[in-house]
């Protein structure tokens, strides 16, 4: 069974715009879709509305910087803290170019910072590229779900 891909967004143009791209990229993964950062912990610490859900962490997670309840900034703090979460590949996705965003995301442990381009078919392709890289080409830490998939006989 191939991990999800937690995609947080708050912004409903910014979200339409991604699933869209993800749909394009033809990847088989579900893309589980929350719309603030409380709801993202929630979700992945399997707690509240989320403490049912199946065990297993995400194949990534596509994080807005500007969220409510809690930023990305707060919720990348909080998965580093973590020891059952923090190998999970983090990408910020987000319109900000703030130096001081991308300083503090790098110092919180992101995997990758990617400012959402303008034009639609670039943004597309961004989302179709980073869901390809991270959800099926990136070679996930061992002992994981999928690296002990991969590698049975």
């Amino acid at each position: 069974m191939l991990k999800p891909i937690l995609l947080v967004e708050d912004d409903k143009r910014d979200l339409e715009l991604t699933l869209i791209a993800l749909e394009r990229s033809q990847l088989a993964n579900e893309v589980v879709v929350l719309r603030d950062g409380a709801q993202a912990l929630d979700y992945l610490r399997r707690e509240g509305e989320h403490a049912g859900r199946e065990q297993g962490n995400p194949a990534v997670i596509l994080l807005d910087l500007k969220l409510p309840k809690l930023n990305g900034l707060e919720v990348l703090k909080e998965v580093r803290d973590d020891p059952q979460l923090r190998s999970v590949p983090v990408v910020m996705l987000t319109s900000s170019q703030e130096e001081s965003d991308v300083v503090r995301s790098y110092e919180l442990g992101v995997n990758a910072y990617v400012v959402k381009p303008v034009i639609f078919e670039q943004f597309v392709s961004a989302i179709a590229d980073l869901g390809v890289f991270w959800a099926v080409l990136n070679e996930p830490p061992p002992g994981s779900l999928r690296a002990s998939r991969r590698h049975e006989g």
